[in-house]
């Protein structure tokens, strides 16, 4: 077959539009055409009255090569690639292996774990929060009850921080292996909706999550996996720069030769025992900001003009960034369209948004995080000293909102220019407890408030009315990705003081979102049954 791509085409285009186009494409009569399907289909909108549809074609033809040599020179024509999973190792090659472990149970752990089950490994794996459901409880008792349980919230628990997010799948990282697919495809199988296989921004959207995770729990136990919740990791055992065991916070000791850890962001209490133990550790850049949000509608007039609710098109969504004149870059982060501000902090006392839409992505604001970059040059002090910068502004936000984790928030109009907020307007904030009207001006450093002044007159020039004044700031957005990374070896995926440790995903600094996450899980795991079988195989001959 052959792979087809930038094919474009009218937003509403006839059925049978699309098999003339291939043929016209390449310059084929329609009967040589013998079959084809989707891979990808996104859509232009920079004319937004005149969106076309770009599709991406595997196309299977009579006279292929003839075909394929004609169009040589051509980069969107080419032999379609093979995208089928291959597994790196089979346990049976070492049957007598101790079992690996994995810990945590987010996108990454949870990857990791299918991987290493599916090729016969039987993982045990360590989640310090609840299952999903459970989890969601406890997640709603802080948004409805303002109760939060440090051990079961946003962050912590079965399906890890992206069950609460717009549930995106989809990233700029180089994929030559094509893992993504596998990671698409698994999510397929656990209940996802077959067109994230195909449409060029995927998402699922928090509740469609919580079953899939389910799904893909089963599973996992089915292959022999053991999945243990409510166990923290509180210690390492290291034997002359190699893991022995971790011993859990029940007092429970487990011993392990080979530890994927895979914890997530906010496991600061991970990172803390880390560091005493002497795994090598690095402060990392991340960023720090707002969530803002707008009628959902407003953004789609902007983007889509007279095509606004196309059920192709479904909410529009925005990507913005503006390099400002004291040298920092503000940018739209974890863009939610048709979503909810949501309370995430871990932390008691202490005040954390984000972003999360169900699939439908239906709700009436659209949000983003409005997030300024840092570096630890902005939080010297070592690997932990983003961990204490973060803690600092999230105390900070829970004082201004006024306690019982409401959050601080102010219209657009008065934070440009430099006034407290002592009512809302027209745009009404969808954080729940609920938000306190204040002044924002102090609950970042000042160089990142005068970078989003800056900034939002900016964005606005791109999207028409995205500095409306009634339009909603919340804060405060600390969690945009890990302050630090566990460094590991490129070629073994292995702690490079730590032998049989292997930092993993977006908490480790290796990932940032689903996606990606997922794929540092895959070839995590390809690296721990490499390892074991070149280190067991040998005994059992």
């Amino acid at each position: 077959m052959l792979r087809v791509s930038e094919i474009k085409l009218p937003l509403d285009h006839p059925e049978e539009a699309l098999p003339r186009a291939i043929a016209d494409r390449l310059a084929i009569p329609a009967d040589d055409l013998l079959s084809f399907h989707v891979h990808r289909r996104g859509y232009d909108a920079r004319k937004r009255d005149h969106i076309q549809l770009v599709y991406t074609i595997d196309a299977e033809l009579r006279n292929e090569c003839t075909v394929l040599a004609r169009f040589h020179a051509d980069p969107h024509v080419v032999p379609t690639p093979d995208m089928r999973y291959k597994f790196v190792a089979n346990a049976a090659a070492a049957p007598d292996a101790p079992r690996p472990v994995v810990v945590g149970m987010g996108p990454c752990g949870l990857f990791a774990g299918l991987i290493l089950a599916q090729m016969g490994f039987r993982p045990i794996i360590l989640e310090r929060g609840k299952a999903v459901r459970e989890r969601t409880k406890d997640t709603f008792g802080l948004w409805r009850k303002q109760v939060l349980n440090p051990e079961s919230n946003v962050q912590f628990g079965e399906g890890g921080a992206g069950t609460f997010s717009d549930g995106k799948l989809y990233s700029q990282i180089k994929d030559p292996r094509h893992l993504g697919r596998k990671v698409l495809e698994e999510f397929v199988r656990a209940g996802a909706p077959e067109e994230i296989l195909y449409v060029s921004k995927p998402h699922i959207g928090t509740f469609r999550l919580v079953s899939m995770v389910e799904k893909m729990r089963a599973s996992m136990e089915a292959l022999g996996a053991e999945i243990r919740f409510e166990q923290r990791v509180a210690d390492l055992d290291l034997d002359q720069g190699r893991i022995r065991g971790v011993m859990l916070a029940s007092g429970e000791y487990l011993p392990c030769s080979h530890l994927v850890l895979a914890v997530g962001h906010s496991a600061r209490d991970t990172f803390q025992m880390l560091h005493d133990r002497g795994v090598y550790l690095e402060a990392k850049p991340f960023s720090i900001g707002f969530r803002i949000e707008h009628p959902q509608s407003l953004i789609d007039r902007d983007r889509f003009g007279k095509h606004i609710r196309h059920p192709v098109l479904g909410a529009a969504d925005y990507k913005l960034v503006h390099h400002c004149r004291n040298g920092r870059s503000v940018y739209s982060f974890c863009m939610c369209p048709g979503g909810t501000v949501v309370a995430a902090t871990s932390e008691p006392n202490r005040v954390v948004t984000n972003g999360m839409s169900q699939y439908s992505r239906a709700e009436r604001n659209a949000n983003a995080g409005i997030v300024v970059g840092i570096t630890p040059e902005d939080y010297p002090g070592g690997p932990l000293a983003g961990i204490a910068f973060q803690r600092h502004w999230e105390s900070r936000a829970f004082e201004l909102g006024g306690g019982g984790y409401l959050a601080p928030a102010q219209r657009v109009e008065d934070f440009l220019a430099g006034r407290p907020s002592t009512a809302l307007g027209t745009v009404q904030p969808s954080y729940t407890p609920g938000v306190t009207p204040t002044d924002l001006s102090t609950a970042l450093p000042d160089y990142a408030v005068q970078a989003i002044r800056e900034a939002l007159p900016a964005f606005d020039r791109k999207i028409k009315g995205y500095a409306m004044a009634d339009a909603v700031l919340t804060a405060v957005e600390t969690r945009t990705s890990s302050p630090l990374r566990i460094r590991r070896k490129d070629d073994d995926y292995q702690s490079v003081n730590v032998a049989g440790l292997y930092p993993a995903g977006e908490g480790a600094g290796y990932a940032g979102g689903i996606y990606s996450a997922a794929i540092d899980g895959i070839e995590v795991a390809e690296a721990v049954a490499r390892d074991i079988v070149t280190r067991f195989a040998s005994k059992v001959a």
